[in-house]
């Protein structure tokens, strides 16, 4: 694919990196997955995409180009895995955005209606954004969303594969190994992308008219400190590593009780996404208290402790309040989840590699 690109001389400022990387690293993967695919749809898709301005275009291609260190034979296994869980964390994360958006918003209503009143739900939310902001707010969030999971899924994915290669070369981990496996993994992801993850939360709460990402890293630092940028660390790390853990064990397990000739037919995708929904049902329902503590820990500027987060929750909202928002976490860790894995095992076994 050649594209012509005129020249001009942009002004290189740290906003409008930010922003073109978060709007075309998830097209530079897609233009990965075409060629990797060879899916026609995917490469007419990109054909249409209208052309961007040459700030955005020289990073589209530069992105496309480190991207393509996949096609290399020489290129290590692990920065192959890392590429794949990025291009999986992209689909996910785009699709399954506003999921995320109506969780944060149900975990931080306050307790403010008036008795026999009827309960906010899930739709009601929905409804609320769309009436109150427009259709668009519902991917509010979507920018620290993508520089958040695109790098962080594919680095969960990378350290999952190293550390399934060193230690598991000759057989498959057990239930138990499967879970330390899997929380492994998501421990050294969740601490590398915290900082985003605090801006991502801020974003869809609705608190704070941040503005851009770099916008919002600036003003935390500025106004709060580093220590803003890693606020609700323990409850993070509760919330993933056990997710991660669990969801592994039931994946893994899960696949290994169907037939071989089931998990290596045509219809392998659909088996494994299926898997993947029951293990992330799972996992979600276990972790769901630990992500409301998380979010109000990282909406508030006021440093709360793990233990000052609990107390509040609970004597505002009850036992409760400790699963306000699990219906759409639940959906949405699971499907994304589902997919990511999904994408992940078809790209590893397109270039020869074992997930």
């Amino acid at each position: 694919m050649f594209f012509y690109v005129p020249f001009q001389s942009p002004s290189f400022t740290v906003h409008s990196v930010c922003i073109s990387v978060c709007h075309l690293f998830p097209l530079s993967l897609l233009m990965l997955m075409s060629s990797l695919c060879h899916s026609p749809f995917l490469s007419s898709f990109l054909s249409l995409c209208p052309p961007p301005s040459s700030l955005s275009l020289s990073l589209s291609l530069s992105l496309s180009l480190c991207l393509s260190v996949s096609h290399l034979p020489q290129a290590h296994p692990a920065l192959k895995a890392f590429m794949c869980g990025s291009l999986s964390g992209t689909c996910s994360t785009l699709l399954f955005q506003p999921l995320d958006l109506v969780k944060t918003r149900l975990q931080t209503l306050q307790n403010n209606a008036q008795p026999g009143s009827p309960k906010v739900g899930m739709f009601g939310v929905f409804v609320n954004v769309i009436r109150t902001e427009n259709f668009f707010s519902l991917w509010k969030g979507v920018s620290p969303s993508f520089v958040r999971c695109i790098p962080g899924v594919g680095i969960y994915f990378s350290t999952f594969y190293s550390l399934k290669q060193h230690f598991f070369l000759e057989r498959a981990p057990n239930a138990g190994e499967a879970v330390l496996l899997g929380a492994g993994a998501r421990a050294v992801a969740g601490v590398c992308m915290l900082p985003f993850t605090v801006i991502k939360t801020r974003f869809e709460s609705g608190y704070y008219s941040y503005v851009s990402v770099a916008g919002a890293l600036r003003s935390m630092y500025e106004t709060e400190g580093i220590r803003a940028l890693f606020s609700g660390l323990p409850a993070t790390l509760l919330r993933d590593a056990p997710f991660s853990g669990i969801y592994v064990m039931f994946y893994s397990q899960a696949k290994r009780a169907l037939p071989q000739e089931v998990t290596s037919s045509a219809s392998a995708p659909l088996v494994n996404f299926s898997c993947g929904v029951v293990a992330g049902v799972m996992a979600s329902l276990v972790t769901q208290p630990a992500d409301v503590v998380k979010t109000h820990i990282q909406i508030s500027p006021s440093h709360w402790s793990t233990a000052d987060a609990i107390r509040y929750i609970y004597m505002e909202h009850g036992m409760g309040g400790f699963f306000r928002g699990a219906v759409p976490r639940s959906l949405r860790r699971t499907l994304m989840a589902a997919m990511a894995w999904t994408v992940y095992e078809q790209l590893m076994a397109k270039m020869g590699l074992k997930s």
